[in-house]
């Protein structure tokens, strides 16, 4: 086993993101977020998507064998059991030190996880944004995430090599989740 675990606060972004999933209504499908390419509908198939991707990639499976998105007609259920695989994985403390490849290379598992704190913390903001609730967001995921983020996504370049859109300008007096999510590109001041 590792020094490093992240699997109580990577446990602690999928309850966060699992929360909103179960926040939302079905008239709030259609509204837009502030991840250009995702109304909520499509950003929830995502973070169903991403819970399973989790499990696949720490379980030693290729990163590319579940799709950026997957259709889902039941948000809570649909959820609950792509967790549920993940956290049968997570339970085996071997997938902190089994090395996993993941788009920027092979790195052990605990490192894998790691980054899916980020990819979670950032798509719940998203999330909480488009239903009008960021309240309810954990500030310590962020603090978390964001120097993670900066490790790993450089400032420039981006584009099609580097997903995310530039980094936008924010104050000293920026909150960890406008600092987090201003380093991948997104306003934090966007409004619907």
């Amino acid at each position: 086993m590792t020094a490093f675990d992240p699997r109580p606060m990577l446990a602690t972004a999928m309850d966060q993101a699992g929360d909103l999933i179960a926040a939302v209504k079905p008239e709030q499908a259609h509204l837009p977020t502030p991840c250009e390419d995702y109304d909520v509908n499509r950003l929830i198939g995502h973070l169903q998507a991403v819970v399973r991707r989790i499990g696949v990639v720490l379980s030693g499976q290729p990163f590319w064998s579940v799709p950026r998105e997957l259709e889902t007609t039941d948000w809570v259920a649909d959820w609950t059991a792509g967790r549920a695989a993940t956290d049968a994985v997570l339970a085996d403390d071997e997938c902190l030190t089994r090395e996993v490849t993941v788009p920027w290379g092979t790195v052990p598992g605990a490192s894998a996880a790691a980054s899916y704190i980020g990819e979670l913390t950032v798509h719940a903001w998203d999330l909480a944004m488009a239903l009008g609730t960021p309240e309810v967001l954990d500030v310590g995921l962020a603090t978390a995430a964001l120097p993670a983020y900066m490790d790993k996504v450089p400032a420039e370049p981006r584009g099609p090599e580097i997903p995310f859109g530039p980094v936008v300008e924010v104050g000293p007096d920026a909150d960890p989740y406008e600092k987090l999510v201003a380093w991948t590109g997104r306003d934090p001041r966007w409004a619907a």
